[in-house]
């Protein structure tokens, strides 16, 4: 028979499709795609696409709609629905494909939409009709990428660059601020070189960990004391890809430096984020690995390299004196287990080159604060979002992408149970990922958020006790329940050694779990200028 092609991956639910889409492109740079059927399908692909579009993710969508000459506005067709207008706004472009003459045009147009600029997911909706014409193929002209779009994004405005050098070479407390933009753009060696050179410590969004090994000299964890530390102080920040959102507190005083005595260079490949929530002092519209070449050859021209900087070991004392109860909690031999000892023993068994998905709220704290990543590209979570589910299809797509690396997902069990189906394609594809569950029977999140605002009043937070590990081995993966510390690593031995795809339901301290670290920072954040006095701890 024919070719095939491309390989297609089918899940138990589209969600998952977009949100492992997602993922592939995450850990490869390179553009995911993912369909969906008509109607209810398209509806439920929205949620991953949403997270996508947040995150800044290039992703081709792709769904059917009925019959061209049913279709919205409203006749009656039976799964009928305006998925165009329903796409719009968690898309940077959609558009509706009546004929098969134009579909080479538009999966072109869309490739290029979804490059180009801040990347982001784009949608095309062909009508079912288009779809079952039967044309030759040789009347498709199908150019290569560099005749359509362009390739060489743009590097940066002279004068800006000119500023901003001038500004970091005269710094006493320079910091560079990666965001999510380093990572696409495969900057990662731009940021070390220019940091090594001028001895400025970096700190990372949470998205972009990765972009220094978490021992460099040079990194400081993201939101922990010694970023924030560092960030608050510097007398010039260079900020390279970051949308400075709510998870960077928008940029503002007191997790961030007063503008007035803080110099603030923002890099950015889309002129629309420069000076969103934080004025700039400098603003460089370009790609970040492009301006970071360019700002270290001219920093290079005028000065030396810089000697090490007594700051740098303050904020690393800082951060490790923050640290000391979470290193402390990672060697308790309590039972019910300690989260923050689940979430150490995964990191050392599965080392330096394994890819881990994090999902989840505040099992998700703990993992975000145990995880250590050494590699770009292998810290997988829906940041700005904040999908719950997420954590198996990303485990998933990551796994396609990378069959020899090890991937492992660590989350709660509500999350768990949000895409738990995807299990059985993990079994159908032989995709033997590790899914490690912190079990506290409870929307963890939620219920820490209802204990400090009312004490031990809770609604619709608790769970049964189920058992996820029968649940695993029903669907044919290897699964085993976890009650004692001491047999956490022989049960991730065990679920490597059985070659399958793996759940380890870990029974965790419910009480422990209620306030993970930066629990309240985070609470206060999304609660700020909501008017607490009602509450009654």
């Amino acid at each position: 028979g024919r070719p095939r092609g491309m390989e297609f991956i089918m899940t138990r639910h589209e969600s998952a499709a977009a949100s492992m889409a997602d993922a592939y492109c995450r850990v490869t740079g390179r553009v995911g795609v993912c369909c969906g059927t008509v109607g209810p399908g398209a509806l439920n692909l929205a949620a991953g696409v949403a997270a996508a579009h947040n995150d800044g993710i290039p992703m081709v969508v792709i769904t059917p709609q009925v019959h061209s000459n049913r279709c919205y506005p409203f006749k009656g067709s039976q799964q009928q629905l305006d998925q165009l207008g329903f796409f719009k706004p968690i898309t940077k472009w959609n558009a509706l494909v009546h004929c098969w003459e134009r579909i080479p045009e538009m999966v072109q147009w869309a490739f290029r939409v979804a490059t180009t600029g801040r990347p982001g997911p784009v949608h095309l909706d062909i009508c079912v009709d288009t779809l079952f014409q039967v044309k030759e193929e040789e009347g498709v002209k199908l150019p290569n990428p560099e005749r359509y779009r362009p390739l060489n994004p743009p590097a940066g405005d002279e004068g800006a660059l000119e500023g901003a050098v001038e500004l970091l070479v005269k710094a006493e407390r320079p910091l560079i601020h990666a965001g999510g933009g380093v990572l696409r753009s495969g900057a990662w060696e731009e940021v070390r070189e220019l940091a090594e050179y001028l001895q400025a410590p970096v700190t990372t969004s949470v998205s972009s960990r990765g972009v220094l090994p978490e021992d460099h000299p040079l990194l400081l964890l993201p939101k922990g004391a010694g970023a924030i530390y560092a960030e608050s102080t510097a007398d010039v920040v260079l900020c390279v890809g970051c949308t400075m959102a709510e998870l960077e507190y928008w940029g503002k005083p007191p997790l961030w430096g007063d503008p007035a005595a803080q110099k603030f260079i923002q890099v950015d490949i889309d002129p629309e984020i420069i000076g969103l929530n934080r004025e700039v002092d400098v603003a460089v519209v370009g790609d970040a690995r492009l301006v970071l070449r360019k700002i270290l050859e001219k920093v290079k021209e005028v000065t030396g390299p810089s000697p090490e900087r007594i700051t740098n070991t303050q904020y690393r004392q800082a951060e490790k004196d923050a640290l000391a109860f979470v290193e402390e909690a990672a060697r308790s031999d309590a039972k019910p287990i300690h989260p923050a000892r689940l979430v150490r023993e995964a990191v050392e068994f599965f080392g330096r080159e394994a890819i881990v998905a994090v999902d989840g709220g505040n099992m998700g704290l703990w993992a975000v604060n145990g995880v250590r990543v050494y590699r770009p590209r292998s810290f997988l979570w829906s940041t700005d979002m904040g999908m719950l589910g997420t954590g198996l299809p990303f485990a998933l797509g990551a796994k396609l992408a990378y069959p020899d690396r090890p991937v492992y997902v660590l989350h709660g069990d509500g999350a768990f149970m949000l895409n738990n189906h995807e299990l059985e394609t993990a079994v159908r594809y032989n995709l033997p990922v590790v899914d490690i569950i912190g079990n506290d029977r409870a929307w963890g999140m939620i219920k820490g958020a209802q204990h400090t605002a009312f004490g031990d009043r809770y609604i619709g937070v608790d769970f049964g006790d189920t058992r996820y590990d029968e649940m695993a081995r029903a669907m044919g993966a290897f699964g085993v329940r976890v009650e004692d510390p001491a047999d956490i690593r022989p049960a991730l031995e065990e679920a490597v050694g059985s070659g399958k795809p793996a759940v380890i339901d870990a029974v965790i301290d419910c009480q422990v779990n209620l306030e993970p670290p930066l629990f309240q920072t985070y609470l206060e954040v999304a609660l700020m200028d909501c008017d607490l006095s009602g509450c009654n701890p």
